[in-house]
């Protein structure tokens, strides 16, 4: 594929240059010729070729249609590309039959909202792996107590384990992008149940209203100080010091 096509800011594009990186992404995915495999966003098909290599099928999504013109010509007898074209957030994760791997080097500017899209359709999907600003990485994979513990990382941990595989500096982008990226592995492993879901991200959501205000600040008029103690809870506590269980008994109350 000619590298000539143009980076489309609007459309966040940064294309993987650095073989050995992608060897070193595609190697952690770790796929089977069976998997059912869907990778958003493969732009210049950097990890899109090596990746149908190893499988009969792979599936894409693709907003760009010069792009998808381009990886129309991969597709071969022994190893089938299927496309969508289309955007990923609007994307319906649950339509197939099979559950999917999910793979991507994610566009900074839809990265959150993708994966909390993503996080409703985990009941179809086996597990991710995403090029991400490091900066979200380090906020997903954040441990209660740490400043960058958030609602990203609340939501994303009630619902899968997270591993930072490893860091990707901007060198081995075209272009070059003014952050630092890395390499993150979520694996479905519900911590929520289903009943309480809703009620959970209205928690969160509330919680981290305004990180520096107290609990009972953030929660209030939903639940009073003397209720929070009874949680053995402290209602002067800050919301990044609370962990997933904290929160579930919140939910579990309201």
């Amino acid at each position: 594929m000619s590298n000539a096509h143009r980076a489309r800011k609007r459309f966040g594009q940064n294309f993987l240059n650095n073989e050995p990186i992608i060897q070193q992404l595609v190697a952690a995915i770790a796929v089977k010729p069976d998997d059912h495999v869907l990778e958003i966003g493969p732009g210049l098909a950097a990890m899109t070729r090596p990746l149908l290599a190893q499988l009969a099928q792979l599936e894409v999504i693709e907003l760009d249609r010069d792009l998808v013109t381009h990886l129309e010509n991969l597709s071969s007898a022994a190893h089938q590309l299927i496309i969508h074209q289309g955007d990923a957030l609007e994307f319906d994760f649950s339509a197939a039959t099979h559950r999917r791997r999910v793979v991507g080097n994610l566009p900074y500017n839809i990265s959150t909202p993708l994966i909390f899209h993503l996080l409703d359709h985990l009941e179809n999907i086996v597990d991710m792996h995403f090029m991400l600003q490091k900066e979200v990485v380090d906020k997903i994979c954040a441990i209660s107590g740490d400043r960058n513990f958030g609602r990203l990382s609340a939501m994303v941990q009630s619902q899968c384990q997270v591993v930072s595989l490893f860091a990707i500096g901007p060198e081995n982008f075209t272009p070059a992008p003014k952050v630092n990226s890395a390499f993150l592995r979520l694996i479905p492993q519900p911590r929520v149940p289903e009943h309480l879901r809703s009620q959970f991200a209205n928690v969160v959501r509330l919680a981290f209203t305004q990180p520096r205000k107290t609990l009972a600040n953030n929660l209030k008029p939903h639940i009073s100080s003397e209720q929070i103690e009874s949680l053995e809870l402290s209602p002067s506590t800050r919301p990044q010091n609370l962990s997933i269980t904290d929160l579930v008994k919140l939910a579990h109350y309201l």
